[in-house]
């Protein structure tokens, strides 16, 4: 029975956990009207499922820390518990998704996971500096980090872009100019033989009128735009990547200690439930990200997720547990704080959910823990 409670509160734990991230990666792009919200969400599901399938190669790591090993004692750790930070996570992150706010899933576990612990052995059941080197630190810093790195980047590449004299109709084209004449047998014949291909940079109407409509053309907005999917693409990749080794762990845990492994169809299932719950209700979440906290353009849409991918990536391959909403958000916050367009307002409330998720988790995963014990 406590087997298919632990079950049922971990898939429920995946459906919240996408429901209140799976937007995150593509929020710039709805924001920056480069896509519709229904196109957003398509490509953020979509790139989300293949980062969870994907997730157990490269984030062992993450899946052993927070299956409680080395932060818990071993004869601490049992099914109870486990199911206990699976429900204490799942509700953490249902309110906040409820309410509309962005929150971190990676604080919602971190809270339940010591809460429980605490309850079923006091403070001697958990190993204080493992968590604060391997959780706490990474999770507070990862946002300022992205918030001083968008900030700084942006302003950077702008000024590149302005100083190369690149703007939205700019196009890189290949083409070929009007026939010129050739000598032939010491005589002079006309249009016989076109201008060698040349390159040239200028205005996509320019160069449709310069090669006469036979030209091919890099248009610097739609490179652009491409180059946003992509990155929104990857953010969303990079968060299953970091999240979903977190959600898996507390069965891999769990068959652990049955005397059993964790099968792949475990993974499958916790991506199901992650994409479903994303597909299904992540649309109050994306509209606070997208359109609440500040105004944001295609450039700093590309900025901000260019930000969080390296990020988050860069913390999965090591094994740091960072949180992804506060990665996004602050490099979100870091475009408004260049741009100085933030929405002070809307930028405070997803601080104070921050500030509340962590003992939420932590206050909820000690009561049902005593519940369930």
């Amino acid at each position: 029975m406590t087997l298919l409670l632990l079950l049922v509160a971990t898939f429920l734990l995946a459906w919240s956990n996408g429901a209140n991230d799976n937007f995150k990666g593509v929020a710039t792009l709805w924001g920056s009207r480069t896509a519709s919200f229904r196109q957003a969400l398509i490509w953020a599901t979509a790139c989300t499922f293949l980062g969870s399938v994907v997730s157990v190669m490269f984030a062992a790591e993450l899946a052993s820390r927070f299956s409680g090993k080395g932060v818990i004692a071993d004869g601490a750790i049992d099914t109870s518990m486990l199911t206990a930070i699976a429900m204490a996570g799942a509700i953490t992150i249902f309110l906040a998704t409820v309410l509309r706010m962005p929150t971190s899933t990676t604080h919602a576990l971190t809270g339940a996971l010591v809460g429980a612990a605490w309850a079923a052995g006091g403070r001697s059941a958990i190993d204080w500096t493992t968590v604060g080197t391997k959780f706490a630190q990474p999770l507070l810093l990862s946002p300022v980090l992205a918030i001083v790195a968008a900030a700084i980047l942006y302003p950077l590449l702008r000024r590149a872009r302005l100083a190369a004299g690149v703007d939205r109709r700019t196009c890189l084209c290949v083409g070929s100019g009007p026939p010129r004449p050739v000598a032939i047998g010491g005589a002079a014949a006309a249009e016989i033989s076109a201008a060698a291909p040349e390159i040239s940079i200028g205005d996509a109407e320019e160069c449709v009128e310069r090669y006469q409509g036979s030209l091919f053309g890099i248009d610097a907005q739609r490179t652009v735009d491409v180059v946003h999917y992509l990155s929104g693409g990857s953010v969303c990749f990079a968060r299953a990547v970091n999240d979903t080794p977190k959600i898996a762990a507390l069965l891999l845990a769990a068959g652990m200690l049955l005397g059993s492994e964790m099968s792949t169809g475990v993974l499958w299932l916790v991506a199901l439930a992650m994409a479903a719950g994303g597909w299904l209700q992540s649309r109050g979440v994306a509209d606070t990200m997208s359109r609440r906290i500040t105004d944001l353009n295609p450039g700093q849409g590309v900025t901000a997720n260019l930000v969080t991918a390296l990020l988050v990536l860069g913390a999965s391959r090591l094994g740091l547990p960072v949180s992804t909403t506060h990665v996004s958000c602050g490099s979100i916050f870091g475009i408004g704080l260049a741009t100085r367009s933030g929405n002070a307002r809307t930028i405070a409330t997803i601080l104070i959910t921050w500030l509340t998720t962590l003992p939420l988790g932590l206050a909820l995963g000690a009561l049902t823990y005593k519940l369930l014990a």
